[in-house]
């Protein structure tokens, strides 16, 4: 005998059972039916990636966090950390792609994360991009695409914040700083959700930036007030940074684009303190965040015209962003949003009341598939109790039960579980009853 094996799995990874898995199909499912909906088309990369494909897209911080390992012939190799950088090489390398090139992906990514809640070392990202425009309508409709997927899934209480890099650039230029400190102060102001004004002011101190040049950062980046008096306060603190008046410009078009698109305006916001962490953004950039329940960001993104450049030698638009699967089911949860039976997407079980029966028990079951029904037929050794207790342990909603007096009368008895209730009625009429029972008329 093989020795005993301890059942594990890498702590920061998860198995997902089927009532898990129930809620995460429903979530794909329906915003795959938007993504496409939008004209968006689907895509899928290798998880594996060559290391000079990722290496030195995502700054320092993100480097660190990729999985990197060689295989057995000595190649350089890394586990995809977003779904990004892989289309970007997919772009470069099938250059015959109709552009502007409008594709969504849902996949896992990996990331070398410490545990801890809420973030793990495998999880799924739902990505939409549009590659091969400049023209600020495609990042418009990535963000109507966003609303249109969390609207489809009931869900309120959502803020979409959008800012613009160039922004924050002109925002570095006027408050002092040298260009060089640019990437530094970015990514000290990108923290202020998780350390507030203090602690981005400690930070910016302790990146040896001259205090007076923080002040005057800080007082810009917490501009409050409608989006059109923060636009006007933007555009006169900044006046003299070609770079921000480009980025507010092109802000502007954004959100008159949305319009265009019927996105609510109380749905979105002008925010000057949206950064977004990764280096490759070089144009307006995006972030959703629930407001109820507080669960953080939920979607992040933005436009990258110079990413792809680094695989073709030439710079081709692109803009697009990411929907976190994960903190979508936190948050339906939360809200206990689910508009589905979660515990399993069978709906019917056919009870092996009589296994001399078992022909007609397998007529049943078959015709009940053919009618749309997901129906699942009892193969185990249990009595009737036993294959109820089944039943409910499953969360399945219909069971039918076919003893030899109903075989005899051609009818059956439908059992509904939620409620305990059941009626014998014939079978001729077994797919309308179900029908209604489960609300599918």
């Amino acid at each position: 005998m093989a020795p005993k094996v301890k059942p594990a799995i890498l702590k920061g990874t998860r198995d997902f059972l089927p009532s898990q898995m129930v809620k995460r199909a429903y979530l794909v499912d329906t915003i795959r039916k938007v993504f496409e909906r939008f004209g968006f088309d689907p895509l899928e990369t290798p998880a594996i990636e060559r290391w000079e494909t990722l290496s030195g897209k995502y700054g320092e911080e993100g480097e660190r966090l990729i999985y990197r390992f060689q295989d057995r012939g000595g190649r350089e190799l890394g586990l995809r950390y977003d779904l990004t950088v892989p289309l970007a090489r997919v772009v470069a390398m099938y250059p015959h792609l109709p552009k502007p090139f409008k594709r969504y992906q849902i996949q896992p990514v990996w990331r070398a994360e410490k545990p801890q809640k809420g973030r793990f070392r495998e999880f799924v990202q739902c990505d939409v991009d549009i590659v091969g425009s400049s023209d600020m309508l495609a990042d418009a409709e990535i963000i109507a695409v966003v609303y249109a997927a969390l609207t489809e899934l009931g869900l309120q209480g959502f803020k979409i914040k959008i800012n613009n890099r160039k922004v924050i650039r002109g925002m570095i230029e006027v408050a002092g700083a040298p260009i060089e400190q640019e990437l530094d102060i970015a990514r000290a102001i990108d923290k202020l959700d998780k350390i507030g004004v203090e602690g981005v002011r400690k930070e910016l101190e302790q990146r040896q930036i001259d205090k007076a040049v923080i002040e005057r950062i800080l007082d810009i980046m917490t501009l409050r007030g409608s989006d059109e008096s923060v636009f006007a306060a933007a555009e006169k603190v900044l006046g003299t940074s070609e770079a921000a008046l480009e980025g507010l410009q092109e802000l502007r078009q954004v959100f008159e684009y949305l319009d265009l698109l019927e996105v609510p305006t109380g749905v979105y916001e002008l925010d000057l303190s949206l950064v977004r962490g990764l280096d490759y953004y070089t144009g307006p950039v995006f972030e959703t965040v629930m407001e109820q329940p507080k669960i953080g960001s939920i979607m992040g993104g933005g436009r990258y015209d110079r990413l792809i450049g680094i695989f073709t030698g030439q710079d081709i638009p692109a803009t697009g962003t990411s929907i976190g699967l994960d903190r979508l089911v936190t948050v339906m949860d939360e809200l206990d949003a689910w508009p589905i039976q979660t515990e399993t997407r069978t709906e019917v079980l056919v009870v092996r009341f009589d296994p001399e029966l078992t022909p007609l028990y397998l007529h049943i079951t078959q015709t009940l598939r053919k009618s749309g029904f997901n129906t699942d037929f009892y193969t185990g050794k249990k009595n009737l109790r036993g294959q109820l207790g089944y039943a409910k342990d499953r969360g399945i909603p219909v069971v039918i039960l076919i003893g030899s007096d109903e075989a005899q009368s051609q009818s059956a008895t439908v059992r509904h579980m939620p409620t305990g209730q059941q009626a014998t009625l014939p079978q001729s009429n077994l797919i309308p009853y179900i029908r209604k029972l489960l609300g599918k008329e």
